[in-house]
């Protein structure tokens, strides 16, 4: 099940905190809700907001995946190459062949990732505008059942500017984040208790 994901624009850190806090009540966990902004010392400073990580402000991800999708094209031009001139047949056969297409899928996706790493994530640069002028970027991802409380919420910030709303992150990416914390905190607290026996 996709989730929808929704950015809202403010410029009052402290009404945001606010608002994470609201959405943690109604049972939008905390993995689900993000904070952009270039106030990092701000929303820092703020321990209840989640800020965006550096790298996935970056667009490295989409870029890595543009690289590795022309890398594969160029590999098995490498390898048609090969085949339909007939090098194939020669003493060395296939292997220069291989490795050539290898080495061109790898440089490609490397170099893909290395230029998505000098731009801003392709999800925000509608907002870039917003962030140069000191503004903040809300964002949720919502589980259709989540909604209304989400709308509810929203509803008591009226300084809140909804600016976008697009498919977010898969579900399972948030009940498996929750399930590995349940884990850890047990594992935790079981040699927690080893220690004090």
């Amino acid at each position: 099940m996709k989730t929808t994901r929704h950015y809202f624009i403010s410029d009052d850190l402290d009404d945001l905190d606010y608002l994470e806090e609201q959405l943690e009540e109604v049972g939008i966990e905390a993995p689900q809700i993000h904070v952009l902004s270039h106030d990092h010392t701000g929303v820092a400073s703020h321990h209840h907001l989640h800020e965006v990580a550096s790298l996935l402000e970056t667009d490295v991800v989409h870029s890595w995946e543009v690289g590795a999708v022309v890398g594969v094209i160029g590999a098995i031009f490498v390898l048609a190459f090969g085949y339909l001139t007939g090098l194939t047949e020669a003493a060395s056969g296939w292997v220069p062949f291989i490795f050539l297409s290898i080495v061109v899928l790898g440089f490609c996706t490397w170099e893909g990732g290395f230029v998505g790493f000098q731009q801003t994530n392709h999800h925000y640069k509608d907002f870039q505008q917003a962030l140069d002028a000191g503004k903040h970027i809300f964002f949720v991802d919502a589980l259709p059942e989540q909604e209304a409380a989400l709308a509810a919420k929203i509803k008591e910030h009226p300084s809140l500017e909804v600016s976008l709303v697009e498919q977010g992150a898969p579900s399972w990416i948030f009940s498996g984040r929750k399930n590995l914390l349940k884990f850890t905190d047990r594992n935790l607290l079981a040699q927690e208790q080893l220690q004090h026996k």
